[in-house]
This record gives structure tokens, sequence and C-alpha cells, in this order.
């Protein structure tokens, strides 16, 4: 039994799945982020929402399948284990690297977006006038 083609084959179906799962769920949380920042239009929230996830799919699953490949043979069912949390681990790390990329850009998305909304508060001096000054002869 070749265990390189069975670490693939285990690989493979877990990095796609957990890939989906994260992209599935800053979908639907995300939404909710998209349509503050949008002032509640809905259908342009989620035509960006889409857009993110559809480019968060492309680098993640660009990702998995490049590092799919294994430069060294696997001998043993060790080997498989060993194999698979490292390829595992590093598309987790990617994962999430990625989720915290996505929730940092969306919150600075919304804090722009409510900024803009906020009236302007009145200017004020930064010191409060401390006393009244004669002008001088000119």
């Amino acid at each position: 039994m070749d265990y390189t083609v069975v670490s693939y084959a285990v690989y493979l179906p877990i990095a796609t799945g957990v890939t989906i799962w994260v992209a599935r769920t800053l979908s639907r949380n995300g939404r909710i982020f998209l349509a503050d920042v949008f002032a509640g239009d809905d259908r342009l929230a989620d035509a960006v929402n889409h857009l993110l996830v559809v480019g968060f799919y492309l680098i993640n699953l660009g990702f998995v399948a490049l590092w799919m490949r294994n430069d060294e043979q696997v001998g043993d069912v060790q080997g498989v284990f060993n194999a698979l949390s490292y390829k595992l681990g590093t598309v987790l790390l990617v994962l999430g690297a990625m989720h915290l990329g996505n929730v940092y850009v969306l919150s600075r998305i919304r804090r722009r977006g409510t900024q803009e909304r906020e009236p302007m508060a009145p200017s004020r001096p930064p010191v409060p006038a401390q006393g009244h000054v004669t002008p001088g002869p000119a």
C-alpha cells in the first residue's frame, strides 16, 4: 500500500471541508457587518459578501491544492499522521490568518461607515479661556 496516496486521500477532503466551513461561517456572520456598513443596502451587502467568499475560496483552495504535494515518500502509518498533522496544521493557520484579516477589514470598513453617519460635534477650544488680555499700544 502506498501511504503517500493515503495521506493525500485523507488530507484533501479534510482541508477542503474545513475551508468550506470557514467560508460559510464568514459569509453568514460577515453579512451582518456588511449590511451595517452599507447602511442597510442589502443587495450591495450580499454582492460584496459573495465576492469576498469567492476570493476566500480561490485563495484557500488554491493553497490547499498546492500544499497537498509531498516531497518525501510516506513509508508507514506514523508517516501518514506526521504528514497530515503538518499539512492540516498549516492549512488551519492560513485559514485563521485569513479569518483575522477578514474580521480586521470588516471592522475597519464598519468603523469608517459609522463615523461618516455620525453628526459632527461642535468644535470647542482645547483649553477653556483663563482670562482676558488687553492689547498693547500699536
